[in-house]
C-alpha cells in the first residue's frame, strides 16, 4: 500500500497544473476579449488552431518519457525541470504587448505566448499523470491516487479562482494608476510562484516502482501500432473523455459572461466587499467537484467504475438541461443546480484517471510492451482536445449569437449565454455516457490482466 505522505505529494502535482488549467479554463477568453482586446472569433480560432497543435505534441512528450533514462526514473525529471519554465510561460501569456503594436502583432504575440505556454504544460503533465501507472499497480491504490490527485486539482483550482478576482483588482490599482493588464500579469506571477514550488515537492515526494516486464524498449511505430490498432478500450476513453471536457469548457468559459451580462450582478461584491457572484460561482464548483473526488473511489470499489460514471454523467445531463430555465434572480436556485452538476463532474475524473491504468495493463498484458507515457499522453490529450474544441465552441457562438464585448447584450447574445451553461454542455455529457457504455475493462477483467503481469514479472526475477 502506497502510504499517505506519497499520496499528498503526488497531489501536489496536480494541484499546480490546475491552478493554471483553471485561470486559462475560466478567464482566458474573457481576458483575451476584455483586457487583451481581441475579436471574440479570433480567439476562438486560435484556440482550435494552438490547441490541435498542441494535442499532437501530447502522445509526442509521452513517447519521450518512455525513453527516458534517468537516475530519477522515466517521469520525474520532467517535472524537476518544467517547474520553473511552467511558471515562467504562464507569466508571459498574460502580459499584455503596447499599445503601439498593430493587432496582427497583438494576435500573433498571443498566438506565440500560449502555444508555447501549452507546450511545456505537456512537457510536465504528460510525464505527471504517467506517473500513476508506475507508482503502483495495485488497483485500489491506482483508484486512491486518482482521488488524491483529482482532490488536490480541485483544491488548486478552488484556491486560484479566490485568489485571481481580489489579487487582479489589489494588483490593478497598485500606485494609484488603475491598470487591469498588470493586475492579471502579477496575479498569475503570483500563482506561478506557488505552481513552481509545489510541482518540486511532488518529484520529491514520489517513486517510480512498477517495471515492465520486458527489458526491450519496442520502436515508436509498434508503440503506435498497439495504440491505434490493437487497444479498442483506448479509444473509448478516449472519445469519453473529450465529450466530458467538452462539457467542462463551454460551461466554464461561459461563466463571467453568464453573471456579467445575464444575472447583472458580477460586480457586486457578494462578501465583505471581497468575492463577486461569479467568482463565488466558480468556487463552489471546485469545492463540490472535490466533493465529488471523495465518493468516487469508495462507489467504484463498491460499484464498479464503468456504473459510477454512467450515473453520475446521466444525472449531469439531466441538471443541466433544467439550468436553461432559470431566471436571474433565482440565485438560491443556481448555486444549488451548480453543487449537484459539479459533484457529478467532480466524481467522473479520478475514474477515468484510473482507467488509463488499467489500459496500460491491458496493453503491456496483450502485447508484451509497456508504453505508459504514450498511453497517459491520451489522457492530456483529451483533456486539451476537449478544452479545444469546448474554447473554440465558446468564443464561436458567442460571435454567432452577437455578443459584443462590455456593451448590453441583445437578446438573443443573452439566450446564446445561457445556452451554453445548459443544452450546449449536455450534449457532451450525452456523448461521453455513449462512449463509456461500450468500455469493456471491468474489475473482473483487470483482475485477469493484473494478476498475470504479476506472474510474468515474477517469472522474469
Amino acid at each position: 500500500m502506497i502510504g499517505i505522505k506519497e499520496k499528498i505529494s503526488y497531489g501536489f502535482g496536480d494541484m499546480a497544473s490546475s491552478m493554471f488549467w483553471k485561470i486559462f479554463g475560466m478567464y482566458l477568453l474573457y481576458f483575451y476579449t476584455d483586457v487583451f482586446g481581441l475579436a471574440p472569433a479570433a480567439v476562438g480560432t486560435m484556440f482550435l488552431v494552438t490547441r490541435i497543435w498542441d494535442s499532437v505534441n501530447d502522445p509526442i512528450f509521452g513517447m519521450i518519457a518512455d525513453r527516458t533514462r534517468s537516475r530519477w526514473g522515466k517521469f520525474r525529471p520532467w517535472i524537476l525541470f518544467g517547474a520553473v519554465p511552467f511558471s515562467v510561460l504562464g507569466v508571459l501569456t498574460f502580459l499584455v504587448p503596447p499599445m503601439t503594436w498593430t493587432p496582427a502583432m497583438r494576435l500573433l504575440y498571443a498566438y506565440v505566448t500560449y502555444t508555447s505556454m501549452m507546450m511545456v504544460y505537456s512537457a510536465v503533465n504528460v510525464p505527471y499523470a504517467s506517473l500513476l501507472g508506475v507508482i503502483s499497480s495495485d488497483g485500489r491504490d491506482r483508484n486512491a491516487l486518482s482521488s488524491y490527485r483529482m482532490f488536490f486539482a480541485y483544491a488548486g483550482s478552488f484556491i486560484a479562482l479566490a485568489l485571481v478576482e481580489p489579487l487582479v483588482r489589489s494588483f490593478s490599482e497598485l500606485g494609484g494608476v488603475h491598470s487591469e493588464a498588470r493586475g492579471w500579469a502579477l496575479t498569475v506571477a503570483a500563482i506561478g510562484i506557488l505552481c513552481t514550488v509545489l510541482l518540486l515537492l511532488c518529484f520529491r515526494g514520489v517513486r517510480e516502482r512498477v517495471q515492465p516486464v520486458a527489458d526491450r524498449q519496442g520502436s515508436v511505430r509498434n508503440d503506435l501500432k498497439d495504440l491505434f490498432l490493437h487497444n479498442r478500450p483506448w479509444w473509448i476513453l478516449l472519445g469519453a473523455g473529450i465529450a466530458a471536457l467538452i462539457f467542462n469548457s463551454i460551461r466554464d468559459g461561459a461563466t463571467i459572461y453568464y453573471f456579467k451580462y445575464y444575472v447583472q450582478q458580477d460586480q457586486t461584491a457578494a462578501i465583505g466587499g471581497f468575492f463577486t457572484l461569479s467568482a463565488l460561482y466558480l468556487m463552489v464548483g471546485q469545492a463540490s467537484n472535490m466533493i465529488g473526488v471523495a465518493l468516487a473511489a469508495p462507489l467504484a470499489d463498491r460499484f464498479g467504475k464503468k456504473r459510477i460514471y454512467l450515473g453520475a454523467m446521466l444525472a449531469a445531463t439531466l441538471l443541466s438541461a433544467v439550468f436553461y430555465s432559470l431566471r436571474p434572480d433565482q440565485l438560491v436556485a443556481i448555486f444549488l443546480l451548480q453543487t449537484l452538476i459539479s459533484i457529478c463532474a467532480g466524481s467522473i475524473f479520478p475514474l477515468l484517471w484510473s482507467m488509463y491504468a488499467d489500459i496500460a495493463d491491458y496493453s503491456e498484458w496483450k502485447t508484451g510492451r509497456r508504453a505508459t507515457g504514450l498511453i497517459f499522453s491520451s489522457s492530456s490529450m483529451s483533456q486539451k482536445f476537449g478544452w479545444t474544441l469546448g474554447g473554440a465552441l465558446t468564443g464561436w457562438l458567442l460571435a454567432r449569437y452577437g455578443f459584443q464585448a462590455n456593451a448590453v447584450q441583445s437578446a438573443e447574445a443573452i439566450h446564446g449565454i445561457r445556452m451554453m451553461l445548459s443544452w450546449l454542455p449536455a450534449v457532451g455529457t450525452v456523448l461521453s455516457v455513449v462512449f463509456i457504455w461500450f468500455y469493456p475493462l471491468d474489475e473482473k477483467t483487470m483482475k485477469t490482466v493484473s494478476g498475470e503481469l504479476e506472474a510474468r514479472r515474477k517469472a522474469k526475477n
